[in-house]
């Protein structure tokens, strides 16, 4: 795959292309029905499976009190795409300038002229232009007028419930990962540096990787059944992580991931990690004393020993049926 971070570093032979359109957080079960759709007109056609998203995201310009945290970066998001079968990606820069093209001006300046789209898939609720003017019956006609197919596809539902990123941003701030993950079809992740704590665990309970983050959605506080990835090798673990404020010993002012890997650590503690969320388990509560804590963490891990036991893959690995 190619990723491209600017219209300057964009080849003469982006095109022909099939494109689609917008941010992607989180890569989702939606998402991934367009870009699957994409690469078989591609395929059809001869065409190269293209995708141009923005960053920052577009209401941090024009609705600043509206932007959104954000599930995923947009390296994370090109990589979710080349699973997929995208091979170009453009991640715009985001800029007033951009923000003021009429919809015509976006689509002939930018799709036709610049990227050489000769098929354009969107969302049916894709919205682009100056103050979002444009829409998708804008742009089948515009599509008409500059020679590019329009490909419009219509928004999923999972298990009832409409697939969109806003909505799995709040799922998962409730903790309920394991329909974040299908809403995904991927566990939710989190990745970081693996930083020093405060030495309580390995002392009085557990010891544990402690997660510094720049992750903008936390999972709800509370213990979950866990994967934790060494981002740096191969090695992965099966784990149990604990978000929270560790009330046990004293309130925390800061927000700590902590993380027990169920199988002993052999070589060197990893700097970076992903954890991906499998299950939740509990709410985090404060224990009377760090016995009562280090009792309560076994019967965590046996849960989640029993847990990976039944499981032959991961829950968001299972395929979500729309309705």
């Amino acid at each position: 795959m190619k990723v491209f971070r600017s219209l300057e570093e964009v080849p003469a032979d982006f095109g022909p292309c099939a494109l689609t359109i917008g941010n992607f957080d989180g890569v989702h079960y939606g998402h991934r029905r367009i870009l699957r759709r994409l690469k078989q007109i591609s395929e059809a056609n001869g065409w190269k499976p293209s995708v141009l998203t923005f960053h920052p995201h577009p209401t941090t310009i024009v609705a600043p009190q509206r932007s959104p945290q954000l599930m995923t970066t947009p390296e994370r998001r090109a990589e979710l795409m080349r699973e997929e079968g995208i091979e170009q990606v453009l991640i715009l820069p985001f800029t007033h300038e951009l923000a003021q093209l009429s919809p015509e001006e976006f689509v002939k300046r930018l799709l036709v002229d610049r990227l050489g789209a000769r098929a354009v898939l969107v969302g049916d609720n894709f919205r682009f232009g100056h103050k979002q003017a444009g829409d998708v019956a804008v742009l089948r006609e515009l599509g008409l007028r500059y020679g590019f197919e329009t490909d419009i596809v219509e928004a999923v539902k999972c298990r009832g419930r409409m697939v969109s990123s806003s909505g799995i941003r709040e799922v998962i701030r409730q903790g309920k990962v394991s329909l974040a993950a299908r809403l995904l079809q991927r566990p939710y992740a989190l990745e970081g540096d693996v930083v020093r704590g405060r030495g309580v665990g390995s002392k009085q309970t557990v010891p544990t990787l402690n997660l510094a983050t720049s992750g903008e959605v936390i999972p709800a506080e509370g213990v979950y059944i866990t994967s934790t990835r060494d981002l740096e090798s191969v090695r992965e673990w099966n784990s149990v992580t604990n978000i929270g404020y560790r009330p046990t010993f004293g309130e925390s002012p800061e927000l700590s991931i902590e993380t027990f890997l169920l199988d002993p650590l052999t070589g060197e503690t990893p700097r970076r990690i992903r954890l991906e969320f499998l299950h939740r388990i509990r709410d985090e509560r404060r224990f009377d004393s760090p016995e009562a804590l280090k009792a309560q963490i076994f019967q965590d891990v046996r849960a989640a020993r029993n847990y990976f036991r039944r499981a032959k893959a991961w829950m968001g690995r299972v395929p979500c049926t729309s309705s």
